[in-house]
This record gives structure tokens, sequence and C-alpha cells, in this order.
């Protein structure tokens, strides 16, 4: 990888972490775009770079959430699911599922659809849970089962997430705070597993790149947060379906 792909793979991990729209599915297809080849490198530094986006989190929110025992609990208990699940699965995803396009390009596709039907039929009731704290334990974890189908590339852990705790009952701004700060676990976690199983086999350059590429995502990353979170306040998520929808339909007819 040189300089120039390494910045782009960190905008667009940057600027689609947080977005209802697949992080691992932009990078996959973006590195497709390039003529990048699906290495074992390739898929480490596509995991890597994703905390990079995600520790924007820890600096935006501070200690607003993080010294609040009853926020983390449910954090924790969220995150269950997916630890359970990624450690059971991890070989089958790294192997079959990251870098291959077209699971991802059907998966924006269904993905984007499906997301454009729930915004037209969802309304949001006047009870919906405000309250992080408030979060019930099994309701806890069923998000993280939501989260889990992120696992497969183009799904979106943001949407998947997002769209399970508007079903669950939650108020929109609480669920997109929650699915921030359920991102952090997950992606320490996946990180720090990929990292200890592949980063022996890494050359200086290599291990460069990621560094470079998590530097640019997280800084990126802290204006995409901004910006979900002022858009939401007046927006639904239709127009990220739509997208979606366009996005797999271009890509789609790129490449054939």
């Amino acid at each position: 990888m040189n300089l120039l792909e390494v910045l782009i793979l960190g905008l667009v991990e940057g600027i689609t972490e947080f977005l209802p729209i697949s992080s691992t599915g932009h990078l996959i297809l973006t590195a497709h775009l390039m003529g990048l080849r699906p290495t074992d490198f390739l898929k480490s530094f596509e995991i890597s770079i994703q905390l990079g986006a995600v520790l924007s989190v820890v600096v935006l929110y501070g200690k607003k959430f993080w010294v609040d025992e009853k926020i983390l609990k449910r954090i924790l208990i969220a995150f269950l699911p997916t630890a359970i699940l990624g450690l059971m699965f991890y070989k089958v995803v790294k192997k079959f599922l990251l870098g291959n396009p077209a699971i991802v390009v059907a998966s924006l596709f269904w993905g984007g659809i499906l997301l454009v039907l729930f915004e037209m039929f969802h309304k949001e009731k006047k009870e919906a849970l405000e309250d992080m704290r408030k979060i019930s334990y099994s309701k806890a974890f069923l998000i993280g089962i939501f989260q889990s189908l992120a696992f497969v590339p183009g799904v979106s852990r943001a949407a998947a997430t997002i769209l399970g705790g508007l079903i669950l009952g939650f108020k929109r701004t609480t669920i997109v705070e929650f699915s921030f700060l359920l991102a952090v676990p997950t992606m320490l976690a996946s990180t720090t597993w990929d990292l200890t199983k592949s980063a022996q086999g890494f050359s200086y350059d290599q291990i460069g790149c990621l560094l470079l590429g998590f530097l640019v995502s997280f800084l990126v990353a802290i204006v995409s947060i901004k910006f979900l979170l002022h858009f939401i306040k007046s927006h639904t998520f239709i127009w990220f379906g739509w997208y979606r929808i366009l996005a797999a339909m271009l890509f789609k007819f790129i490449v054939s």
C-alpha cells in the first residue's frame, strides 16, 4: 500500500464508521476499486483502522459516560454477544467474508431497502426510552445480538445497532449515542484479537501504514460523529437507505 491508498482508506473509514452505511463494506469496495488485493494485511488494516475512528468517541464523550457505572454495565452486556460470536467465527469471517465485494454489494443493497422501508413505517413514540441508565439488561443484550449481524460486511454495525434499538422502543438520539459507546469495546476487542493473530508477520512499513490509517480515521471520525448527531435532530435515516441502494448499483455497474 502506498501513502495515497492509506490516506484514502483512512478517510473512508472515518467518514463511514458511525453512519448506517457500513464502514467495512466501504473499505472493501474502495480497496477493490483501487486494485488492492484482499491480503491478510489489508484485512487486518481494514479492521484496525476502525479502532482509530471508534476512539474518537472516547475523546468526544470523555468522562460524560465512561464514569457512569450503570451505563458501563449496559455497554458490557451489549458487547457480550459480539464477543462470544466473534471468538467462534473469527476465522470464517476473515477468510470468507472480508474482502468479498459481492457480499458487500448484496448487503448494501438489501440493507438499504430494509432501512428505507423501516423509516417509512417507523414512528417514534412519546414514551420512547431516553435515559441509557434505564435500559434493561435483557434489551442491552438484544442490542448486542443486533450488532452481531454486522459480521457480514456491508450490513453496518451502526445500522444494525440503531435499528435494533428503535425496534426495542428507544429514542433515536439515545440509541445513536449508545451505538457510539458500544463501538469502543467492540472494536477494541476485535482489533486486539486480530493483531495478536497477525501482527507478528507485518513489516515496519506495514506497521507505519496501520498507524497512519489509524490517525486519519480518528481525526475524520470526530467530524463524522458531530455531523450525525446534528443530522438526526431533524432527519431520519431514510436518505442513508437510498444511498446504500445507489452505491450498490453503481459499484455493480462499474465492475461489470
